[in-house]
């Protein structure tokens, strides 16, 4: 009787779990480079003085869906996206370097080039990106940032700086809680000059909404499905104490 109920109860505990996941996903289907993330479960053997009798599930490290989404045509001279692998080089909250995909960048009021949500852009330095005041800018397809500055000839394009495009191996990199990838030690990624980029695009997230919605339905049965076997084991548990009781 235990083992039916602690399978359930594990079984359902892990469906919470997977279901929070693509609850997330589905909240960022309109989130410019999203990864989606993936659920991972191991069937681990419960090892004891006798044979293994028992199989649990074991939640591990969520995976990410790598795979690129749809590139979107906007105009906007800030607006780039990545062809291919690669990832933009930024400064996460906590100070360290961390990549994205999002390429819906801005300026804030004192000229530092940052992402939608705050994160400095860095440079193939290593330090955040400062652009002077300008009246228009343009971003090559190597990353290179030029800008007119306000007042100049329409002709005169001066070099900012160049956008740190990096591409290390995905085995060596992690999400945080974030959405931010970093690698697993910490370290500082080198400049990659392959990655490329198209400005006046940006890359989708990479959720399918519809998968995303007969997953959900399908953890839900999946979860009801629990419920109703550790509802079972109480009801027979209940029954034999009643035999018990009876005899």
């Amino acid at each position: 009787m235990d083992r039916m109920l602690y399978l359930a109860m594990s079984s359902a505990s892990h469906t919470m779990k997977a279901q929070a996941l693509n609850a997330n996903n589905l909240a960022n289907v309109n989130t410019t480079g999203f990864r989606a993330d993936l659920a991972a479960f191991q069937s681990v053997p419960l090892e004891g003085a006798g044979y293994d009798s028992r199989v649990y599930s074991v939640a591990q490290e969520n995976g990410i869906n790598l795979s690129q989404g749809a590139m979107l045509t906007t105009g906007r001279e800030l607006d780039v996206a990545i062809n291919g692998d690669g990832w933009f080089a930024i400064q996460a909250k906590d100070g360290n370097e961390g990549f994205t995909r999002a390429g819906n960048f801005r300026i804030t009021a004192s000229g530092q080039l940052e992402t939608d949500r705050g994160q400095p852009v860095l440079g193939n330095s290593g330090l955040p990106i400062i652009i002077p005041p300008s009246e228009k800018i343009e971003i090559a397809s190597d990353g290179t940032v030029s800008a007119r500055p306000v007042g100049q000839a329409a002709s005169t394009l001066v070099v900012v700086d160049r956008i740190k495009m990096v591409n290390p191996d995905p085995a060596t990199m992690q999400k945080g809680n974030d959405g931010v990838m970093r690698l697993n030690d910490g370290s500082i990624s080198v400049a990659d000059a392959v990655v490329t980029l198209s400005s006046g695009m940006l890359e989708s997230s990479n959720v399918n909404a519809i998968d995303s919605m007969v997953g959900m339905i399908a953890l839900s049965r999946q979860f009801e499905m629990n419920v109703k076997m550790m509802k079972s084991a109480e009801d027979n548990d209940k029954a034999s104490a009643q035999l018990l009781r009876m005899s």
